[in-house]
């Protein structure tokens, strides 16, 4: 009945979920076809530093002109809505309404023009293009990518220079001027200089858009009192690349495809096989003698009870191994939420590689939010019967925090960064009504169905089977080498499994932090199940060591151990963030560092679930065939 449940609610979610992607596949405002001289839709979104990628803005933050609507249309801006994830990732797509006409070329014509600059708004310009800030646009859910303006710094010498044009080309965001342009623009004296021209290469093929470059040209110094007439021109090319094609000019091959990445996933996969040796030498030599007294039919209950006395190490805790952990409810709770994890993960993987979602805005954050919420029923079931089958008396606690917990710690770093995304007036800042929908999902789906889950858990699968009895009063614990002590063993834990995924984690950090597009959700979904694999092999090792030393407090130890991995991830990342990143200020650091936490968490939870049920299955393994009933 057990399994059935657990099956019958992961094929639902599964479902909800292939359903929900399959809309937002499919439920576009545009069919993507055009006639010629259709008109064409460009939407502004967002700007920010470059190096500061979270820190964005509403590209009107600057002073930039706005189009007036044709034909007496309103002048409220017209806003495009993707879905809670947009929102949560910092989108706001506001309609341009610069015309725009499907294989229709336009010669180079003013966009709008600013009014007489003010000091502040030479302040504004000049602060953004120092801090090289870049601005995107989508036309027809293509991305395009440009820059304010450039610095020109009298002192900076021509390598700083070249390093810079580099690293601004490496991530597809490019603006093409020259240092000619700027002096016959310009005044020798001026340094900030503001693009003015935006040169839009279409290329097309038969009635599809399949690609949108643009250039920034035409640098003009900003000064005071003068105005700016913004400029554009549009050039329509045919090309032979399909419209199904058209997504992979964003994508890095030679960057995730490169040969470390595939050395990783053997190397990582060398690693399992050792592990799984081990362990299986640990299950069939080591223990194999020590089953052996055991295995005789003759001897009864108390010559068994005197060999076992007679025995050291892992066999004299037999009848402690079983006894409630400390913190009971905390720790049902903990597991129950990180096995939703695990099994949510693989599912979102999976149908992003089924439904490529990576190309839509929002759509990977908005399938995870909902299924998370869709698939408490998962945590409530685990955390329920895990409580229940240790003897938990108080289950409404238990099903409280596995509702509670993890959902709180996330929304209180949510809170606090959205608390300083409000007071820098950025995009980052989720509004009011999101937060609402986000609340009213918690309420009404995910903590009825963790409610739910918990009461069939504890009636279904809340019987306690453990295979040996637990004595009265424990066992003392004696004094080991400290090598064998619960602290040690946790924090070593971590060690392999984040060797395991180490250089999978810079590509998901360089992913996140350096504006690539991470594709390669096919090694990831690898990548994941070698982390589970060799958690669950350093678990069963590290109890192992721990019961042999006659410490039977393995239940915390296991979780602890698997889920230190999350600890070094944050380490690690660390790391990253002084040596591989150029991100300054408050509040790229806070969210940094606050989205790192939110990822860990997660990580922690997973690993420490799965770590545990691999022990969990290795100890009830060894002691079944000890006869202390």
């Amino acid at each position: 009945m057990k399994n059935g449940v657990m099956r019958v609610s992961l094929l639902f979610t599964f479902f909800v979920l292939f359903v929900a992607t399959l809309k937002g596949v499919t439920g576009d405002e545009y069919d993507h076809k055009y006639a010629s001289g259709d008109p064409i839709k460009l939407w502004v979104n967002k700007v920010g530093p470059y190096n500061n990628p979270q820190e964005t803005y509403n590209y009107y933050e600057l002073p930039f002109c706005k189009v007036e609507p044709k034909d007496g249309a309103s002048k409220k801006p017209v806003h495009k809505w993707g879905g809670l994830g947009e929102i949560l990732e910092g989108n706001e797509l506001i309609l341009s309404n610069v015309e725009f006409k499907f294989r229709q070329d336009l010669p180079k014509r003013v966009m709008c023009s600013t009014g007489k600059l003010t000091e502040k708004e030479v302040e504004k310009f000049s602060n953004a293009i120092r801090n090289h800030y870049w601005y995107e646009f989508y036309m027809d859910e293509l991305p395009i990518w440009g820059f304010v303006g450039e610095y020109v710094d009298p002192n900076a010498n021509d390598d700083d220079e070249e390093d810079e044009e580099d690293n601004s080309s490496s991530n597809n965001k490019k603006s093409s001027s020259s240092s000619s342009n700027s002096g016959n623009d310009a005044g020798g004296d001026a340094k900030v200089y503001v693009y003015t021209h935006r040169s839009f290469d279409i290329g097309y093929n038969e009635d599809r858009i399949i690609q949108v470059n643009l250039t920034a040209e035409r640098p003009k110094a900003l000064k005071t009192g003068e105005k700016l007439d913004f400029t554009y021109s549009v050039n329509w090319e045919p090309t032979t690349t399909k419209f199904t094609q058209r997504f992979e000019r964003y994508l890095d091959y030679n960057f995730f495809e490169h040969q470390i990445h595939w050395f990783s996933i053997f190397n990582s996969f060398m690693m399992v096989i050792f592990l799984a040796g081990l362990v299986s030498m640990i299950l069939m030599r080591t223990l194999r003698n020590d089953y052996a007294k055991y295995a005789r039919e003759e001897d009864d209950l108390d010559s068994m009870e005197r060999d076992v006395n007679e025995e050291s190490g892992w066999k004299l805790v037999h009848g402690d191994v079983f006894r409630p952990p400390k913190m009971l409810p905390i720790l049902a709770a903990l597991i129950g939420t990180g096995t939703q994890l695990a099994l949510l993960s693989v599912m979102v993987i999976g149908v992003t590689i089924a439904g490529l979602l990576f190309e839509q805005r929002g759509a990977i954050t908005t399938s995870f939010i909902v299924c998370y919420a869709l698939t408490s029923f998962i945590s409530g079931y685990v955390a329920g019967g895990f409580n229940a089958r240790n003897e938990g008396k108080n289950w409404i606690r238990t099903m409280l925090l596995t509702a509670t917990l993890f959902p709180g710690c996330v929304f209180s770093i949510a809170f606090l960064l959205n608390a300083i995304a409000i007071y820098y007036h950025s995009l980052a800042a989720a509004p009011f009504g999101t937060m609402v929908v986000l609340a009213l999902m918690w309420a009404f789906v995910s903590f009825p169905l963790v409610l739910f889950g918990t009461v069939i858990g504890r009636n279904w699968n809340g019987v306690p089977n453990n295979p040996c009895r637990v004595k009265t009063i424990p066992r003392p614990i004696p004094e080991k080498a400290w090598y064998c002590s619960p602290g040690v063993i946790g924090v070593v834990g971590g060690l392999l499994p984040f060797g395991s995924i180490f250089i999978e984690t810079y590509f998901v950090f360089t992913s996140i932090w350096n504006y690539k597009v991470y594709y390669v959700y096919g090694f990831f979904l690898l990548v994941f199940m070698i982390l589970m694999i060799v958690t669950l092999c350093v678990t069963v090792v590290g109890t192992y060591f721990l019961l042999n030393a006659e410490n039977y407090h393995w239940h915390w130890t296991s979780f602890i151990s698997a889920a230190s991995t999350a600890f070094y991830v944050y380490v690690y990342s660390i790391y990253y963030f002084i040596f591989k990143t150029k991100m300054t200020g408050f509040f790229q650091t806070c969210f940094y560092f606050g989205y790192t936490a939110m990822f860990c968490l997660g990580l922690g939870l997973m690993c420490g679930a799965v770590g545990y049920f691999g022990a969990n299955a290795f100890v009830r393994r060894i002691y079944r065939n000890i006869k202390c009933d």
